[in-house]
């Protein structure tokens, strides 16, 4: 036998009434349950005849390709007039296209004092920024015996002579190749 409900009290005089409670929204940031993702076939590679019915793939022009050199000769002297402004000694610069797919070429400096070491780096990421090439990153810096400075198509390794002839990065990386240009310093 079922119960007959309770009867609710009517509200007192003054009384305000309360609104039906809303359905709550997730908050912001908080996690929402979402359908399941459809599993979709994964694309199938042409083959080789059907690659050669394309005809050739689309490359960069001409123009573009120089634009990019261009853009890398420009960092590259920015870096180099740098290194010259702040007295850096026995500045390398390698080639590293071909070799590397994370950058064009490597330029490695020394500085006579650690903090010698600091100031050419930060001048040649104060110079990077003036022509438009923030680093991509700064490592080293504390220290300051090896400061590396990312500038994407250009890496700089300023280090302390000892820390330079213990590593080797010109050994390492010119194996097989003639030696590093070696730059008046």
């Amino acid at each position: 036998m079922k119960k007959p409900a309770a009867k609710k009290a009517p509200a007192a005089k003054g009384a305000v009434k309360k609104a039906p409670a809303k359905t709550s929204t997730p908050m912001k940031g908080a996690a929402t349950k979402r359908a399941p993702a459809k599993r979709v076939a994964p694309a199938k590679l042409p083959s080789a005849k059907a690659a050669a019915k394309a005809g050739p793939v689309k490359s960069f022009g001409k123009a573009k390709v120089a634009k990019v050199l261009d853009a890398a000769a420009r960092l590259r002297k920015v870096v180099l007039d740098a290194l010259d402004d702040l007295k850096a000694k026995d500045v390398a610069e390698i080639d590293v296209r071909g070799k590397s797919g994370v950058t064009d070429l490597l330029v490695i400096a020394s500085g006579t004092s650690s903090r010698h070491v600091k100031s050419i780096a930060d001048e040649v990421v104060k110079k990077a920024k003036q022509a438009g090439n923030p680093p991509i990153g700064v490592e080293g810096q504390r220290e300051a015996e090896w400061v590396l400075v990312d500038l994407g198509d250009v890496i700089v390794h300023v280090m302390l002579p000892r820390t330079r002839e213990f590593y080797g990065l010109e050994r390492l990386w010119t194996v097989g190749d003639s030696q590093p240009a070696m730059l008046a310093g």
